[in-house]
């Protein structure tokens, strides 16, 4: 049993209830919070400070440790959004990484309308840097680009995870002659347990596609996508190691 910290005697209720739950659930699990921290995605830090009550985990956090510690993730996912204040969006969830070492609530006054600025203008820049090279995904190795609707290309923003979202699947025969969801034209990207992006959309639709279902398209690398993997990595004598890379994708994509 993990010898926790006192929580802060001046932390929200409900807060503090969200955090004893996690604790709990985290101890029942006999995981360390290094386990936790490799197996979800979060750094060790992100989880001292989620757990001893210093932050707010973000909505995604709180489902992958769900998925990883076990427990009922509606539950969980319903006190966080009591615990979570109007407009308190911890930075994970909005989008913007949150550097390990980090650990101070969200300034405010003056400094989060700047911030506020400064953020929306990244964006605009981001976006337009986008359009103009067009970068969908690094590993894609397509080639030249071909004309019309063929080069279908992939989401251009930040991937968030959410329980329980189904993202639509329109698979469609490109001209290359190879099968795309949409989500990401990789040939070649590694995806593995816990692996929670745009490419593991991408790999659900297509292995439902070929007959071998994931259970939702959420972007979220779980125990269901890692089986269906092994399924068609059986299927076409590839090694059943439950591991997205160059030779499954290449199966995904006939």
């Amino acid at each position: 049993m993990s010898r926790w910290k006192e929580l802060p005697v001046t932390m929200d209720p409900r807060r503090r209830r969200l955090a004893v739950q996690l604790r709990r659930i985290k101890d029942h699990s006999g995981l360390t919070l290094r386990t936790v921290a490799v197996r979800t995605g979060y750094s060790r830090s992100s989880w001292d400070r989620y757990l001893n009550g210093k932050a707010l985990p973000p909505r995604s956090a709180v489902a992958a440790f769900v998925e990883v510690c076990g427990g009922d993730v509606e539950r969980l996912l319903a006190l966080h959004e009591v615990a979570a204040e109007p407009g308190d969006v911890p930075p994970e969830e909005s989008g913007v990484p949150e550097a390990d070492g980090g650990g101070g609530e969200p300034s405010r006054g003056s400094f989060a309308v700047v911030a506020s600025v400064l953020v929306a203008a990244v964006v605009v820049v981001v976006a337009l840097a986008l359009v103009i090279a067009r970068p969908w995904d690094s590993g894609s190795g397509g080639g030249a680009g071909a004309a019309g609707h063929a080069q279908q290309a992939g989401p251009t923003s930040t991937f968030v995870f959410k329980a329980g979202v189904d993202h639509p699947c329109k698979v469609h025969r490109a001209d290359d002659g190879r099968l795309y969801a949409g989500y990401s034209r990789t040939r070649t990207g590694l995806i593995g347990s816990q692996s929670a992006q745009w490419r593991v959309v991408e790999a659900q639709c297509l292995l439902r596609e070929h007959g071998f279902p994931a259970g939702i398209a959420d972007g979220f690398f779980g125990p269901k996508t890692e089986r269906a993997v092994k399924r068609i990595q059986a299927r076409y004598d590839l090694a059943r190691d439950g591991v997205v890379g160059e030779d499954t994708w290449r199966v995904l994509r006939r």
